[in-house]
């Protein structure tokens, strides 16, 4: 372990393009070679809980490096080392910096990580999204590339007298015992801090002895994954070999002379000893190769491209035409057949040499879409997601600098893919919310960063989805802009039809006697699923058992400590301990028996989760099997392909799901679709709550009738006269949201107009508030009277979450404000470090 024991009177920050007072090294003579960076600072350095002092600092460039811009260094900074960006080569100092006072970058820790059009993507996030450089850059990077260094605390025995520790205050004592009975006498002194109260002044007594010695350990990047391999170097092996030794020589022969060293061990049944003998001998060479560590998924049959609708080969025949930046709406109803679009799409774009990035909105959606893909492209399929380790994220990153001819898929932060050759780019699914980052910031949109990706790399752009957002759809059906296109797959592949909805009024269940979540209607279809040889989906819009937990005595509400939210009703299975739960915290308890206000044995939880809904199939259906698929059952990895691949074999009749559901699932033998309660989806203090609620119940029902059987869709509601269910119920997406953009319109909410909000929070209540009021009024002296209108400030829709006040203030800007103005630059500078200011640059919610 390499280590630095520093004195920290011996440094001295640099201002803004300058450096620290060091010695260089290496010849200077000749000329400086100098480079800016961008540091990734230390916490020391940030002014506010959110806000990171950004510039650039020049540092010399040791002789035996060579660095371009777009690398990633390692530099000294005060007394740690960090990573830093290496931004562009220069040859002379800042003014008034002398070149004794330089310091030189100490390593290159990746090479080549940002093209040039790929640095002006990063800064026009940053631009936009008004978030500092450094930190749209950690949002792109995978993790551990910028680290830090971390500050250590060794034991050094022998300077520790005999009975030491009676000398010792209770703190020091602690730490000189922890250090004593570590292996390696040593500890990160984050984790003694973590042990030990009042640890501070303890090590400092420590270290006043000399008893411990305080050193900084840099940073290192993810290490490439190694693994031996072994290639055969004679023609005729020598004569003084033994049988055995020949028999393994012959077998590395056999295939092709070169292989690992564990497939020849476990391939000849032999010993590494073996093989060490014939590298003496001059035999065989034995050597480490990296070995990318990545998602290869199952093992799937390869496939061809398979026959395609007249509407499929003439939206294919335009998007095979398309050259440069173009944006195309792929407005495909559900099981129109839009991946074999995109599959097909993606092949000239192969072979010409190119790679392409499909995005999706789920990390439960990519398993069977990545099996597709790999099916047809094999091994140049790649998966980058959150999901996966942080070795496989950092070997997929760095395999996507090589260029090579790749399809590359991923989630939201999959846009930042560093693919050099990028010929083609799709998101499927665009009109999903899970393409926005709420938090962090920047609070980007995949979307918006995909059109401007497109427009930089100069190729075409795909939105592809069965029910396209308002904005997708204003801009390619409202406009005469000959870059953008519209494409439409208006039917279904071999002519089905599309699924009929029926919606079942559950007020009249009621009156009939029926106090079940399931109406009569929904009974009788699950009743004949085995008959008809078919396998349901069963929707509900949240997790869980109950929405909420009453008494009904006096009509108390069991809410989360933490935040101002009633707990949810969680029961996994009968044996198992009923627990109360707060979705946004994650606060946990457990459920009374008694009312905690009067005392009353009445409880009850109200509403309906997954859980609810599971518990109800157990007791009415016995025999029927089902799969929970929702947020509590796929934490663990691989758990969304796992389940569904259960489900795909038969080893289940239902599917009890929340939204996951809704993306991308394509199975021949779904025949029903049951909403069980769509009201949770209408009645949203959002303007968007008609939107979300259309989507999504229209892309359930379309996971019904793809195979021979039209399917039958069964929506449960107490509103059967709203708009959104009979949209739903007629299939009329287009109606719907002609009507949808007039009421925003006439708001001035999105797509007619556009919103920046503005997010504090913090720990005290009354000083959230002042903050939220100064910072009104402060935004509204920089605005004027000729920007826009601001709303607020005002409580957010949740007040109060993990302990924190949250309140916001909304700025509605006119669509032509194509830029975001400039009073953001020092907006709440002198806030008080305690509140947390989020800006949320065109937000999907207010809440």
């Amino acid at each position: 372990m390499s280590s630095t024991i520093c004195d920290r009177a011996s440094f001295k920050l640099a201002e803004p393009g300058a450096s620290y007072p060091t010695q260089p090294s290496g010849d200077r003579d000749g000329g400086l070679r100098l480079v800016e960076v961008l540091v990734d600072l230390p916490t020391r350095r940030v002014t506010t809980a959110e806000e990171e002092t950004e510039n650039l600092y020049t540092y010399g460039i040791p002789a035996h490096l060579d660095i371009e811009p777009g690398d990633i260094l390692s530099v000294p900074f005060g007394s740690q080392q960090v990573g830093a960006i290496a931004i562009r080569l220069v040859s002379d100092l800042p003014p008034g910096l002398a070149p004794n006072r330089l310091r030189d970058v100490e390593d290159v820790t990746g090479r080549g990580f940002f093209p040039a059009t790929y640095w002006q993507l990063l800064q026009r996030v940053s631009n936009y999204y008004q978030t500092p450089l450094i930190r749209t850059i950690r949002t792109s990077l995978p993790p551990g590339l910028l680290r830090r260094s971390q500050r250590r605390i060794r034991l050094i025995p022998e300077a520790v007298p005999p009975h030491a520790e009676q000398f010792l205050q209770p703190s020091a004592q602690t730490i000189l015992r922890l250090l004593t009975q570590s292996g390696t006498g040593d500890y990160t002194w984050q984790y003694l801090q973590r042990q030990v109260k009042g640890g501070y002044r303890g090590l400092q007594d420590l270290l006043k002895r000399g008893w411990v010695e305080s050193y900084l350990e840099p940073p290192s990047p993810p290490r490439p994954k190694l693994k031996q391999a072994i290639t055969l170097v004679v023609d005729l092996p020598p004569r003084d070999l033994t049988p055995r030794q020949r028999e393994v020589l012959e077998s590395l022969r056999r295939r092709g002379g070169e292989m690992w060293v564990t497939e020849l061990l476990q391939t000849c049944n032999t010993s590494s000893g073996l093989l060490k003998t014939l590298q003496e001998k001059g035999c065989v060479v034995l050597d480490e190769r990296e070995v990318l560590r990545r998602d290869r998924g199952i093992p799937t049959a390869p496939d061809r491209p398979k026959s395609l609708t007249p509407h499929q080969e003439s939206a294919l025949e335009i998007v095979n035409h398309l050259s440069g930046f173009q944006r195309v709406l792929l407005h495909g109803v559900t099981g129109s057949g839009k991946t074999e679009v995109y599959l097909q799409a993606i092949a000239p774009i192969l072979e010409r040499g190119l790679s392409a990035l499909v995005l999706v909105p789920e990390i439960g959606l990519t398993p069977q879409l990545t099996d597709r893909f790999r099916a047809r492209f094999g091994d140049r399929v790649f998966v980058y997601h959150s999901a996966l380790s942080e070795g496989e994220r950092y070997d997929t990153w760095r395999n996507m600098t090589r260029g090579t001819p790749q399809v590359a898929i991923g989630t939201r932060s999959a846009i930042f893919a560093p693919l050099p050759n990028l010929g083609l780019i799709i998101l499927d699914e665009e009109h999903d919310g899970s393409f926005k980052q709420d938090q962090p910031q920047p609070c980007y949109h995949a979307r918006t960063v995909a059109i401007w990706r497109a427009e930089l790399e100069d190729c075409p752009l795909i939105l592809g989805s069965a029910t396209p957002s308002l904005e997708s759809w204003q801009e390619h059906r409202h406009t005469s802009d000959p870059h953008t296109h519209y494409l439409s797959l208006p039917e279904r592949v071999f002519s089905r039809p599309q699924p009929p909805v029926e919606v079942v009024d559950m007020r009249r269940e009621l009156r009939r006697g029926n106090r079940s979540i399931f109406s009569y209607s929904l009974q009788e279809a699950i009743g004949q699923l085995r008959d008809n040889n078919q396998q349901g989906i069963l929707f509900i819009h949240r997790r869980g058992h109950s929405t909420f937990v009453s008494c009904r005595s006096c009509g108390y509400v069991v809410e989360c400590p933490h935040c101002d939210v009633s707990l949810s009703y969680h029961h996994t299975h009968a044996d198992a301990v009923p627990r109360l739960r707060c979705h946004y915290c994650n606060y946990s308890r457990d459920y009374p028996q008694r009312c905690p206000e009067c005392d009353s044995p009445y409880f009850r939880h109200f509403g309906s989760g997954t859980q609810r809904v599971a518990q109800e199939l157990q007791r009415t259906f016995p025999e029927l099997r089902f799969i929970r698929f929702d947020s509590d059952t796929t934490r663990a990895k691989n758990a969304h392909r796992v389940l569904l691949t259960r489900f795909a074999h038969r080893e289940a009749d239902l599917l009890v799901g929340t939204q996951m559901l809704t993306k991308g699932l394509d199975l021949d033998s779904v025949g029903l679709v049951g909403i069980v309660s769509a009201d949770g989806l209408l009645h949203l203090s959002d303007y968007r709550a008609g939107e979300r609620a259309f989507q999504t119940l229209l892309q359930v029902a379309g996971r019904a009738g793809r195979g021979d059987d039209p399917g039958r869709v069964i929506l449960q509601t107490y509103t059967p006269e709203h708009p959104v269910i009979q949209a739903v119920r007629n299939h009329a997406y287009e109606a719907f949201v002609e009507a949808e953009l007039r009421q925003r319109s006439e708001l001035n909410y999105p797509p007619s107009g556009r919103l920046i909000l503005l997010r504090l929070s913090g720990a005290d209540a009354g000083e959230v508030e002042r903050t939220a009021e100064n910072l009104a009024l402060e935004l509204q002296g920089a605005m004027g009277n000729s920007i826009g209108e601001l709303l607020g400030p005002a409580p957010a829709p949740v007040m109060r979450v993990a302990d924190r006040y949250r309140w916001q203030v909304l700025l509605k800007l006119p669509p032509s404000e194509a830029e975001i103005p400039p009073i953001f630059d020092s907006l709440g500078r002198g806030r008080p470090r305690s509140v947390r200011l989020t800006i949320d640059v065109d937000p999907l919610t207010l809440g």
